[in-house]
């Protein structure tokens, strides 16, 4: 069954023609759209989490460097510097005004190696070309009306990069070539694309039962007992205890001590995440389905304890949701029928199979945001009481650089 990934991705190329870079894209649906989310922090929110966590950095941009679109709402948050500097070029929007409080701001993010393009320069009189020295790179727009050559002129002195956007003939490719222009994006070279991503996993009965069991608040014995019946399950969970036991005098001696070590919790997380794993499928740092599994887990908790703080029990029952709502993904079947049989809690079975209750709410508001359906995310906000927009776009950056953590931790 294929999974879609809704990230658009288009060339930079040099003089010689020799890719460079990508320029990630907001992208709302299969037919490359962006209609339905016109908030530029959510767009930028959309692809940051789709880079770190959906697909990962490899998987996104190889070897190149990935040049994304920020805004002022975004440079003055912390979710900006989830993005590794070595491997980004951050654009700052024709909409984004450089006072004095971005630019020291920028010059901070500079500091940690960041580095910065102007997108959309069309004309001498922009104003952010007042703030020149805080950037690497203009990207000048050869739409009809731009005054390019001007600027070409202008800026070719003052040493900093020239990408010509929005290239589409061999004659602009020349003509760009010819004033001086060091990088080049557009049509005449490459449109933005989809990537995809195609899985087809195997059965996964085992780890199911696990996590049914592991959800019951189980004896660290009947764990193990479980464990010993499937070695295979057990791997994964020695690589963790390595983690965990690093510069402990304590010897692992046994399963049963190997789980108190790492705690039940802990391994009731890796396993969720092993659901979607096995011998025949990618590893698991480039799986779109473990990460994708993982980013709404993750964003789910997290919601849950914005929105019921007083609730222990809700962030790990919204987690176990949000990993089993992709099972029928997972298994090519209904939901009803994968998890039949399953000992599940009332509200974890309400949520998944007919999106009722708080988690069913929880799961809705995550699947919204993945879909890109603002009006959707809005009306379900609205429904709830101490949860908006806001909190969405910060969860799923934070779940996006908690996945990329968990996958960066294992082998594979």
């Amino acid at each position: 069954m294929e999974s879609e990934v809704l990230l658009g991705r288009q060339p930079i190329l040099d003089a010689t023609g020799s890719l460079v870079a990508f320029e990630l894209l907001f992208r709302a649906s299969s037919s490359g759209a962006r209609t339905g989310w016109t908030d530029d922090l959510h767009a930028s929110s959309h692809v940051m989490a789709r880079v770190l966590a959906d697909i990962g950095l490899g998987a996104s941009l190889g070897r190149f460097t990935g040049f994304v679109n920020v805004d002022r709402d975004l440079l003055m948050s912390e979710m900006v510097e989830l993005l590794p500097p070595e491997r980004f070029v951050l654009e700052i929007l024709e909409t984004t005004e450089i006072d004095d409080e971005l630019g020291e701001r920028i010059l901070a993010l500079r500091a940690r190696g960041y580095r910065f393009a102007l997108d959309d320069v069309i004309a001498e009189d922009d104003g952010r070309l007042d703030r020149l020295a805080l950037v690497d790179i203009v990207k000048i727009d050869f739409m009809p009306g731009s005054r390019w050559q001007d600027l070409a002129r202008l800026l070719k002195p003052t040493g900093k990069k020239l990408l010509a956007e929005k290239v589409e003939t061999p004659e602009q490719f020349r003509q760009a070539r010819e004033a001086g222009f060091d990088l080049f994006q557009g049509f005449f070279f490459a449109k933005p694309h989809l990537l995809h991503s195609r899985r087809i996993p195997s059965a996964a009965h085992d780890v199911i039962r696990l996590i049914a069991m592991l959800d019951q608040d189980p004896d660290i014995d009947d764990v193990a007992r479980e464990l010993r019946r499937h070695p295979a399950l057990f791997k994964p969970i020695l690589r963790l205890v390595n983690s965990s036991a690093a510069g402990m005098s304590r010897e692992i001696d046994s399963i049963s001590t190997a789980i108190a070590l790492v705690g039940l919790r802990q391994i009731a997380r890796l396993a969720q995440l092993m659901l979607y794993a096995d011998g025949d499928s990618p590893p698991t740092r480039t799986d779109p389905l473990v990460q994708q599994a993982g980013l709404r887990a993750r964003m789910m908790e997290l919601l849950a304890r914005q929105w019921r703080p007083d609730e222990a029990h809700m962030g790990d029952q919204a987690f176990l949701t949000g990993v089993l709502s992709q099972l029928d993904v997972l298994f090519g079947l209904p939901l009803k029928d994968v998890t039949a049989g399953l000992p599940l809690v009332e509200g974890v079975r309400d949520a998944l199979l007919d999106r009722a209750g708080p988690l069913g709410q929880l799961l809705s508001v995550c699947e919204a945001r993945e879909r890109a359906d603002l009006p959707a995310l809005e009306a379900l906000c609205g429904t709830m009481g101490g949860i908006d927009i806001a909190h969405t776009v910060r969860a799923e950056i934070e779940a996006a650089a908690w996945m990329m953590a968990q996958l960066d931790s294992r082998p594979g």
